[in-house]
């Protein structure tokens, strides 16, 4: 028995040890930005296993012999950071209009891992997807298990729209194309078919839900901000979406839908461009978070001034709401509503999400709290923030650095230069 006794003290004494003197990675920031204090910290140590943080000291600790240190003593070094609005299965260009007749689903699939990796090595380590055919919840999948090189994707499948709305695919085909669409579709009409398109996406293998609540930019269509849902069938899709623990994105433009949709109980609005007052004042009540897509404003805005870019039908809207969504941020920040990061990537091309925190700075928001809107803020919207979106002991270690302080000159968040996601460095 003494025997067995001492062998199990042995045993335990070895496996402490080994844990003592596991590998580590040890990062020594010049500059600590963590996402959640207002206020940086200067010369910081680190601590990472695996891919989590483990620990945050004062100072440049030496750590074991065998622990793996990364300088980053002249760098900021930040959470990586949290897009809310991406499109990862394409990206604008003259002929896109036509890739739906032109490219296969593995065309788009290819392709959006191309997008993905891209976002990543521009300093964004999680991503909320916000529709396309669905290749995107493959995507998701293919990052998740180590096949692709991208962001922590969390996708909403395909978005869910009326017939004839913004996310109807089939407005501008020809009648023998068009058919009719349904909830499989994500295209609905009626409380029934509202249920069913959110089963369906929860099926397909969708996190959360996304409605396009008013008619939008860059679709075939007529309208850029008509309300495209009635009350009942918004409340049917806020209703059945939480069942499933899945919160509802809304895709809104003009005024009406919005009022809906943040009266249905959607979690955030995506560009809101003509938010009034009235429409802020519910947001705040409700706890709706505005996400707001400014970079993509100013995109449309600028391409449609090139003959041939859109389709005639799209180049008025784009004139007439690109320009606005700046100005409006500027005033739904101002009174008050949340505000959390969403560029609208895809609609511009994938890399630059970084653009949006200089555009955001330029109409007053102070560059801590945007960059907090794209850490704490996104994965608070997420329901992960107990998981990403600051440095902190027990989060991921998803970790970013940028070659000046951001609170000095924002627009080194365009060009970050060291990238880890998970633990794992994927730019240096």
């Amino acid at each position: 028995m003494k025997l067995r006794s001492l062998l199990f003290t042995l045993l335990f004494a070895l496996m402490t040890a080994s844990s003592a003197y596991a590998q580590r990675t040890i990062i020594h920031a010049g500059t600590l930005i963590d996402g959640r204090s207002d206020e940086a910290r200067e010369q910081v140590s680190i601590i990472i296993e695996n891919d989590k943080i483990t620990g945050i000291q004062n100072g440049y600790i030496n750590g074991n012999s065998n622990d793996e240190v990364i300088d980053l003593k002249n760098k900021t070094v930040l959470p990586g950071l949290i897009d809310l609005h991406v499109h990862l299965e394409s990206e604008t260009n003259p002929m896109k209009y036509m890739e739906a007749f032109t490219f296969n689903e593995a065309d788009f699939a290819m392709r959006s891992t191309a997008y993905a990796k891209r976002t990543l090595m521009a300093g964004f380590t999680t991503v909320r997807e916000l529709g396309g055919s669905g290749v995107n919840i493959s995507l998701r999948d293919a990052i998740n298990q180590g096949f692709v090189d991208g962001p922590r994707v969390i996708t909403v499948g395909k978005s869910i729209a009326t017939t004839g709305g913004h996310a109807d695919p089939t407005n501008g085909w020809k009648n023998t194309l068009m058919g009719s669409p349904g909830p499989e579709d994500g295209v609905i009409n009626g409380v029934a078919e509202a249920r069913e398109a959110v089963r369906q996406r929860y099926k397909n293998g969708a996190d959360h839900i996304k409605i396009t609540a008013t008619g939008g930019v860059l679709s075939v269509a007529k309208s850029g901000d008509a309300a495209q849902f009635f009350d009942d069938e918004l409340n049917a899709i806020v209703e059945t979406a939480n069942e499933y623990s899945m919160h509802v994105a809304a895709h809104a433009h003009g005024t009406e839908g919005m009022k809906r949709a943040v009266e249905a109980g959607v979690l955030t609005i995506e560009h809101g461009t003509h938010m009034t007052e009235e429409v802020m004042d519910l947001m705040i009540q409700n706890g709706t978070y505005y996400v707001p897509t400014i970079s993509a404003g100013k995109w449309v805005a600028e391409k449609a001034e090139i003959e041939g870019y859109y389709p005639a039908l799209v180049v008025p809207k784009a004139k007439e709401i690109g320009p606005k969504i700046q100005s409006t941020f500027e005033k739904a920040y101002k009174h008050g509503v949340k505000i959390a990061f969403g560029t609208d990537a895809g609609v511009f091309p994938h890399g630059i999400n970084g653009r949006e925190f200089r555009y955001m700075t330029e109409v007053g928001m102070p560059v801590m709290e945007a960059i907090q809107s794209a850490t704490i803020t996104a994965a608070t919207v997420l329901g992960m923030e107990d998981q990403i979106g600051t440095i902190e002991a027990g989060k991921y270690a998803d970790i970013i650095a940028t070659d000046k302080n951001p609170l000095d000159d924002v627009t080194t968040l365009e060009s970050v230069p060291f990238v880890m996601k998970g633990g794992k460095v994927y730019k240096k």
